[in-house]
């Protein structure tokens, strides 16, 4: 049965028959709340749950948790074949990653249309519920009192950003485990951690002050620190990164040489070693996670680099570590970087390379493969020229 449908972008309140509804709306991606809702249940098929879906109706799910589970799982099978369907092939890399951050934005943009409703006190009324009073409670803060509406993927996102949490990712160059948070990207991709676990200090680690800028996890925090410095600084402008990262590094017994501060790039001063990791793709996120990868104009890479020289002491050194990806999606050239740290007032005096190890690098069904394949994650050692 169709619903009348009023949406603000916190509220949406809604009729079935004479029985009033309201709830908030919740989406990390920031998508706008539904226009109208249908009512769904376990009656409903996958094709016509997708036909429905693809004409742009949001579903209300009210049947069991199991099932619309695999229903989940039937649209994206769908949507993935509907993404995959041959067509022109694109002129260049950048249209291949234009064409493919396309297709990956409809899909989730279609998937995100099945929603199921979160009590205040966040359970999930729904026969063989799972449990996700855990989940919520770490992305969302203590319950709130009043019934949400959520896409269940992101639900379930929330549930396996929960299992990463309470498993960890082991990270051999800090001897322990980083259990990284909702929403803040995961040291799954060991090649850049090891390029700052082998890397020449500027000077002996007990003398040493080093910022880690954008610290997400707080992994290269913890490895620095690790590695003997005597202090370090780590900055970030998220709460729930600055939280993640304190809780690592309490954790991994290290927090006495970790001071997490929140900032826009640099905390105040100078220092011996600057380390930054911004993110490697000039490009919009979707979703909070995305935000450690995508980068809109390469605002915190040029920004890294502008900042960078009035917070080196002398003889100080900063750290880019940073993959050549966008260069092979043609997002940026290597003379647009080299201008940026030349402009800075830096000159470079080494650059350590790794070749990155991960799955999609070998994966040639994935529609960036020759860029990812050609990819190159380096260090770059910067210095006032």
């Amino acid at each position: 049965m169709m619903e009348n449908t009023r949406s603000t972008d916190k509220t949406i309140a809604w009729s079935v028959g004479e029985e009033q509804f309201f709830a908030r709306w919740r989406s990390e991606a920031g998508l706008p709340p539904p226009a109208s809702l249908l009512v769904a249940d376990d009656t409903l098929s996958a094709d016509a749950a997708w036909r429905l879906l693809a004409a742009g109706q949001a579903l209300l799910w009210r049947g069991d948790w199991v099932n619309a589970r695999h229903l989940l799982q039937a649209l994206a099978r769908r949507a993935e074949r509907r993404i995959n369907r041959p067509g022109k092939a694109p002129a260049t890399a950048a249209e291949a990653f234009a064409a493919h951050r396309l297709r990956q934005g409809e899909r989730a943009g279609l998937l995100a249309r099945l929603l199921v409703e979160v009590r205040g006190d966040y359970r999930v009324p729904l026969r063989r519920a799972q449990n996700v009073v855990e989940p919520c409670c770490e992305a969302w803060g203590v319950p709130g009192g009043e019934t949400s509406l959520v896409s269940l993927r992101e639900l379930l996102a929330l549930i396996s950003a929960h299992e990463w949490r309470k498993k960890g990712v082991f990270v051999s160059a800090v001897g322990g485990r980083i259990h990284p948070h909702y929403g803040v990207f995961s040291p799954v991709r060991g090649e850049y951690v090891d390029l700052v676990a082998r890397a020449p200090l500027p000077r002996p680690p007990a003398d040493c002050l080093a910022f880690d800028i954008g610290t997400g996890s707080g992994v290269l925090a913890a490895v620095l620190a690790r590695r003997g410095v005597a202090r370090v600084v780590a900055t970030d402008l998220a709460p729930r990164a600055l939280a993640c990262a304190g809780e690592n590094l309490v954790r991994l017994g290290l927090a006495a040489q970790v001071e997490c501060c929140q900032a826009d790039l640099f905390p105040a001063g100078e220092a011996d070693l600057v380390v930054c990791n911004p993110p490697w793709v000039p490009a919009e996120p979707t979703s909070p996670v995305e935000h450690a990868v995508y980068d809109p104009g390469s605002r915190m890479l040029r920004g890294f680099l502008a900042g960078l020289a009035a917070h080196l002491r002398p003889n100080g050194e900063g750290w880019l570590i940073i993959s050549d990806l966008a260069e092979h999606l043609g997002l940026r050239t290597r003379q647009e970087l080299l201008e940026w740290i030349a402009a800075a007032g830096l000159v470079v005096s080494e650059r350590l390379d790794t070749r990155p190890q991960h799955p999609k690098s070998r994966d040639g069904q994935d529609p960036l493969h020759a860029a990812r394949a050609a990819e190159v994650t380096s260090l770059w050692r910067l210095r006032r020229g």
